[in-house]
């Protein structure tokens, strides 16, 4: 069943067409580890924005290879895209922006982006 989240101030909202993950990634690179990101990956295809999309900003930082797409009204990030291995679109959804997810209730895979 498709989900919902959006930004803080309401500008930008999307959907994704699948269901709520049991499990999530916490990454503690710099940028993940500041913004306090909850993320879960689907394929580029099943995140849409569903409002807002001009008020998207775009931040890349260390190699450039993945947009974090903020809000440029209240900064919220709302998904990062990038490419997997294998070329395929991936958005990495941040459920700190989606107010259906039970946070608490997650299962938390740990990643070291800081190793990178």
């Amino acid at each position: 069943m498709a989900y919902e989240g959006k930004c803080h101030c309401g500008a930008v909202a999307f959907t994704v067409g699948a269901d709520l993950p049991a499990e999530a990634t916490r990454c503690n690179c710099s940028h993940c580890r500041a913004k306090g990101l909850v993320l879960t990956y689907q394929p580029a295809e099943a995140v849409t924005v569903t409002q807002g999309e001009d008020t998207l900003v775009t931040y890349m930082f260390n190699r450039h290879r993945l947009q974090h797409r903020l809000c440029g009204t209240c900064g919220t990030q709302v998904f990062t895209e990038g490419k997997r291995p294998d070329g395929s679109g991936v958005r990495a959804v941040n459920l700190r922006a989606v107010p259906s997810c039970d946070l608490e209730s997650l299962a938390l895979k740990h990643y070291d982006g800081a190793a990178l």
